[in-house]
């Protein structure tokens, strides 16, 4: 059995999204101590944009008339597919940036559709399996709060990865990571905090949830 893990942020070691996920993560860790985790870190090393128009080109045509970045996009969309139908369970560390989806993960999300296991009307190859997102906001987009409404990254994650995946998905949100950052924002430091330690513990037993759920589908198929 393995672990997927799929990192998106540009902030290196500074990153909330990686350390709530390194919580989601060590909960699977314990229970499947000697479980790899494939990890794909799209902020540290992003997938150039102009793959994704090579390997769409490339779908529509028979191999020998493909060109040869139409080739290697279309090889590197089927080693992002395999690391997906691999694993048994996943945990997408996913930061907010800009009100929308990060164009990292657009395109990796974009690559992985161009492979015939994951085109519109095929059978998801991973349906049911369980899925940690965890989402982190550098502001406030709850109700009630001035950006509410302005987050149009997380309702597209969870219809990709939740409808079009198929995965069992388990959220985990952080708001306010730029509080102790930024000085207009340093009365929402204790808000922040909790919001911190919310996401944290929410992790904590999402991943034991994906742990368990597989370890209850070994059980079964042993």
């Amino acid at each position: 059995m393995s672990l997927f893990r799929l990192d998106a942020s540009i902030r290196g070691e500074q990153s909330v999204s990686r350390k709530v996920a390194d919580t989601a993560t060590d909960a699977w860790l314990e229970v499947h101590p000697h479980a790899p985790v494939v990890r794909r870190d799209l902020g540290a090393h992003p997938l150039p944009s102009d793959l994704w128009p090579h390997a769409v080109g490339g779908s529509f045509l028979p191999e020998d008339a493909r060109s040869p970045e139409q080739r290697d996009a279309l090889a590197l969309a089927a080693t992002l597919a395999d690391e997906l139908v691999a694993a048994d369970a996943y945990v997408f560390a996913l930061p907010l940036y800009n009100w929308g989806v990060d164009q990292h993960v657009k395109t990796w999300i974009d690559l992985v559709l161009t492979d015939p296991r994951f085109r519109a009307g095929t059978p998801s190859p991973i349906a049911g399996r369980p899925a940690a997102l965890v989402v982190t906001r550098g502001g406030g987009y709850s109700e009630g709060m001035p950006k509410h409404g302005w987050d149009h990254a997380t309702p597209y994650y969870l219809r990709v990865l939740g409808d079009v995946f198929a995965l069992d998905v388990h959220v985990s949100e952080v708001e306010l990571t730029l509080a102790g950052l930024n000085p207009a924002m340093a009365e929402l430091i204790p808000l922040a905090e909790k919001s911190l330690r919310d996401g944290h513990e929410s992790a904590g037993r999402h991943g034991a949830v994906l742990a368990e759920r597989v370890a209850g589908v070994t059980r079964l198929a042993g």
